[in-house]
């Protein structure tokens, strides 16, 4: 398999202060990885470094061969899908979701005068109907629901065909049906031979999707732990991580942590 990603002795900081530290890091295609971590590990700092939003302060970031500060940001953005609540806060409520969708295969956030390919709208609809929510096609983005509008945003990021899918966090601030039916349409994503290697940021082991391979826990900006997810997301592992006793289970793909009693 191919490296996607490569960070070497990566460290990213801010007034003074190591958010990411020293890291050293490997994806490959096919692989789908978790990141976890308390607040202020450095989770979404690492997941900007992945998506090419951020440079670092030192160490080398690889994405795709490309090694970043010798190439531009933008250049790599095209091959990388972003979902995050800040990207969605970017969208007007006045297009519809389908515009939405259409106009992210050519970087726009909305649709303006720009005329598009019949195999626009063909994808756009392919996509929404795989995260299940084709019925939405036609309904503007001001009246969804939070939980719809996380998967508008999947789609919207595989709608250039990338080959890395980065999510910050895509089950925060659902309600338990929107999680489930996020995860769902996630697990059926994972589980596509087409589907690009994938990196996901969550606060929750109950969040992560079904048909995930690798975990990353940060700790302090630095890896606590990393590797296959079954060796990772263990109680001891997690213990660490979080300075917490906890009891990590796990029920199919499925995991559960609870403080130890």
């Amino acid at each position: 398999m191919s490296d996607v990603l490569q960070f070497s002795n990566v460290t990213v900081r801010r007034g003074g202060r190591p958010i990411v530290d020293k890291l050293n890091w490997q994806v490959s295609s096919g692989e789908r990885w978790v990141i976890l971590g308390p607040n202020g590990a450095g989770k979404t700092t690492l997941i900007q470094l992945a998506a090419a939003r951020l440079f670092p302060t030192s160490g080398q970031v690889s994405i795709l061969g490309e090694t970043v500060g010798e190439i531009s940001l933008a250049d790599l953005h095209p091959v990388i899908g972003l979902a995050s609540a800040a990207m969605d806060a970017r969208l007007e409520g006045r297009f519809t979701v389908l515009d939405i969708v259409q106009a992210a295969a050519y970087g726009y956030t909305t649709r303006w005068r720009e005329e598009y390919e019949e195999e626009d709208e063909q994808r756009a609809r392919e996509l929404l109907a795989a995260l299940r929510i084709e019925h939405l096609a036609e309904r503007r983005w001001g009246t969804l629901s939070s939980g719809e509008r996380k998967r508008v945003g999947i789609a919207r990021a595989l709608m250039p065909n990338p080959e890395l899918l980065a999510l910050d966090e895509p089950a925060a601030g659902l309600d338990l049906g929107g999680r489930e039916e996020l995860l769902a349409s996630l697990t059926q994503l994972a589980g596509q031979d087409y589907a690009p290697a994938m990196v996901l940021v969550t606060h929750h082991v109950e969040e992560i999707p079904a048909g995930f391979t690798h975990a990353l826990l940060m700790k302090d900006g630095a890896v606590s732990s990393s590797g296959p997810i079954d060796e990772v997301l263990t109680s001891q592992h997690l213990s660490a991580c979080f300075d917490l006793p906890l009891d990590v289970s796990r029920s199919g793909d499925r995991y559960t942590a609870r403080a130890s009693r």
